[in-house]
């Protein structure tokens, strides 16, 4: 049975590298990164709301394909609205797949302090959060992390990982404890 595991946490929470590491660990299963697809939208910073819904739209496309195909999907993705899991968590019943809601946590000032710590970064998605993050009035990272917790109380099965600063590989196996 093909699993969905939406992995979600605070930016800067390592959600990326967790879910490359998934992802080799599973053949052929598919790294469904919503933030790579909205950045391969033309001008999509002209338009980030509308960029969002587009490519939620996509990876949810995306993803119903490669679950009928049998692989599994590993989608890497902030959240502080229940919509979006909702859509992936239907998806998975639809698909006949397994679904899984994983969050990473640690605390709103280490999260803050980690995307703080990355500022300036080559990677796309990183420089593409930096943007988000400095439009006007948009919330602060710890106002994010706190309304990501309160989402995900609606979701009882919710699993939640401790990240261990500093420590990728014990992180990881946290990481699949949970997903076992």
């Amino acid at each position: 049975m093909p699993s969905l595991i939406f992995l979600t946490g605070a930016p800067a929470s390592g959600k990326s590298t967790l879910a490359r590491r998934l992802v080799a660990e599973r053949p052929l299963a598919l790294l469904l990164d919503l933030d790579t697809l909205r950045g391969q939208l033309g001008d999509w910073r002209a338009d980030p709301a509308s960029a969002g819904v587009r490519a939620r739209e996509i990876g949810l496309a995306i993803a119903r394909a490669q679950l009928a195909a049998g692989g599994d999907v590993v989608v890497p993705q902030f959240v502080r609205r229940p919509e979006l899991v909702e859509q992936f968590r239907e998806l998975a019943s639809l698909t006949g797949s397994r679904f899984r809601l994983v969050a990473l946590v640690s605390g709103a000032a280490e999260a803050a302090a980690r995307f703080a710590g990355r500022a300036g970064s080559a990677d796309p998605n990183h420089a593409d959060a930096e943007f988000l993050q400095s439009a006007p009035g948009a919330p602060t990272v710890e106002e994010l992390y706190a309304d990501m917790l309160a989402m995900l109380a609606r979701f009882g099965e919710t699993r939640y990982v401790e990240v261990i600063p500093g420590d990728v590989e014990g992180t990881l196996a946290e990481l699949r404890r949970a997903l076992a």
